[in-house]
């Protein structure tokens, strides 16, 4: 059964088409990245499989669930790091993980462990005491990558993860991300090529709201010169994508 599972997923926001017909499968434990311009619909995309935007039409599922019928079990099931991270910036970071613990409905006598294992897990164990406001950007969104370990999810849904951080602090988040991927299957949208190339071994390419390509790396740039980045541009700005967006939805 795919960890993920798209089927013809369609979504209008008014006469706007946002995204056109994604369909895709992910395999349990495999790491993907969701690639594509600003303003493809990746983030459209991740929000109907986290439960929250019903897409127009077409199936989604998540860990087997339905995200339309059945949304309390995805929820349970998936963690999800949101392009902006909405943190609390008074709380200190171990208080903010059991608030968020206490949320997502983690056992009690587990909760201390859980947090524990999260803090260690995004390297911020050192920095659980202190305010999360008077923390570095790079390191609030390691809070954000806690918040969504902390009830040992089967599937990680991450949105810009590194969208904000200087180099050092994408390497560091890179880093971690391919550690999170040992016991997860992992989703990420980005529009960073070198990240998709560093930590995935698959790509689905999104543009204008439709899939303009899905396969391993190493096929997709299989006799192109400029690697993943030339496929990009060309799929993306060549012919190879018709515009979808922005499109009158027939009444």
């Amino acid at each position: 059964m795919p960890a993920i599972l798209v089927k013809d997923i369609t979504k209008n926001f008014g006469p706007t088409r946002a995204v056109n017909g994604v369909s895709f499968e992910i395999e349990p434990g495999e790491i993907v990245g969701f690639l594509g311009p600003n303003g493809a619909g990746k983030t459209t995309t991740l929000r109907i499989l986290t439960c929250f935007i019903p897409a127009t039409t077409g199936v989604a599922r998540v860990a087997g669930h339905d995200v339309f019928t059945e949304s309390e079990e995805v929820r349970r099931k998936i963690g999800y790091l949101p392009e902006n991270v909405p943190l609390y910036r008074e709380m200190r970071v171990r208080e903010y993980l059991g608030y968020r613990a206490a949320l997502k409905r983690v056992p009690r006598r587990d909760r201390a462990s859980r947090i524990d294992e999260a803090l260690e897990r995004v390297q911020i164990a050192d920095h659980q005491d202190r305010i999360i406001g008077h923390l570095s950007k790079g390191y609030r969104q390691r809070v954000g990558l806690a918040d969504s370990l902390v009830h040992d999810p089967e599937v990680l849904i991450l949105d810009e993860p590194t969208v904000g951080l200087d180099p050092n602090q994408v390497a560091e988040v890179r880093e971690l991300v391919r550690g999170l991927a040992e016991r997860r299957t992992v989703l990420f949208s980005t529009h960073v090529i070198p990240w998709v190339e560093a930590v995935c071994e698959r790509v689905i390419v999104i543009h204008r709201g439709l899939v303009v390509a899905d396969g391993r790396i190493e096929e997709l740039t299989a006799g192109v010169s400029g690697g993943l980045e030339q496929v990009f541009r060309d799929l993306t700005f060549g012919s190879a994508a018709e515009p979808v967006v922005n499109e009158e939805v027939a009444s």
